[in-house]
């Protein structure tokens, strides 16, 4: 395995502690140091195995940083939608 995936391993590992832990802001300032250490690693991981790894490991991060994701698509649907007004 190489090092990019051990890495995306351990990211994975740790999004699963930091979300049994409690927390008082429902875990955004955790979720935004995830997406900060997350998206370089999407990208290592891309370069050393290829497009379809990298697509497999940004798709588990996103299904595990899911309310990030899911207010990043209202954002720009109400942008786009007051754009062609």
């Amino acid at each position: 395995m190489s090092l990019s995936l051990i890495l995306a391993c351990l990211w994975a590992l740790a999004a699963n502690v930091l979300a049994m832990l409690p927390s008082r802001d429902n875990h955004w300032r955790r979720a935004y140091a995830l997406i900060v250490l997350g998206i370089p690693l999407v990208g290592y991981v891309t370069y050393e195995n290829g497009p379809w790894v990298g697509l497999f490991v940004m798709a588990a991060g996103m299904s595990m940083l899911r309310w990030p994701v899911i207010y990043l698509g209202r954002w720009l649907r109400n942008r786009l939608d007051r754009s062609h007004i």
